[in-house]
């Protein structure tokens, strides 16, 4: 599902939100805006909002770019799976809340599986040029490290299109007001349960 939606009433974000039965889960490539998207849609459900990466960063001690240089990427994967699965409550109990996930985190079939079987995923998507531009902002992705940005970025958006499209909903996320954007994921949401 693609959607394009202006901003919602707080009746309208009311209604939607009292149908949200488990964790809403933003999946899509670095720089998309899931963490900040993320906050302001926590922030219209009066829902908690986590962040993987902060979770991941917490449990390991450590920030991820330096779990990526001392251990390695399937170190890393493997710790944001378990991390993953306990934040969405696998095996138990599920919270609703909103949860915002790194770039690569959807990519992992178990940890796809995880989301799609315990969260509503939405994939958050922009273009190349929105993506580079906002990432140039940060110098803390390690991915990027290695060589041209927009080549990076061009191939990892090739390469992980075809497991974001197995979110349930897609959004896209453009040079707009975060509220719009979430206000979209809301619509889109409601279409979808």
């Amino acid at each position: 599902m693609e959607h394009d939606v202006a901003i919602l009433s707080p009746a309208e974000i009311g209604r939607i939100a009292r149908r949200i039965d488990r964790p809403v889960v933003l999946v899509g490539m670095m720089g998309v805006g899931k963490t900040t998207v993320g906050r302001k849609l926590a922030s219209l459900l009066h829902l908690p909002f986590l962040d993987a990466d902060e979770e991941i960063e917490q449990a390991a001690q450590m920030p991820i770019p330096e779990i990526f240089s001392t251990y390695g990427e399937p170190y890393f994967r493997s710790g944001e799976r378990r991390v993953i699965a306990r934040l969405l409550g696998a095996g138990r109990h599920v919270d609703r809340k909103v949860l915002s996930t790194g770039g690569g985190a959807f990519c992992d079939p178990a940890t796809r599986a995880e989301i799609l079987q315990n969260g509503i995923a939405v994939w958050l998507d922009s273009d190349v040029d929105t993506l580079v531009a906002r990432v140039g902002r940060k110098d803390n992705r390690p991915l990027l490290r290695t060589g041209d940005p927009r080549e990076i970025i061009t191939r990892l958006k090739a390469e992980r299109e075809q497991f974001y499209s197995q979110a349930h909903i897609r959004v896209v996320s453009a040079a707009q007001p975060h509220q719009v954007t979430a206000c979209a994921i809301l619509k889109a949401i409601d279409e979808w349960l």
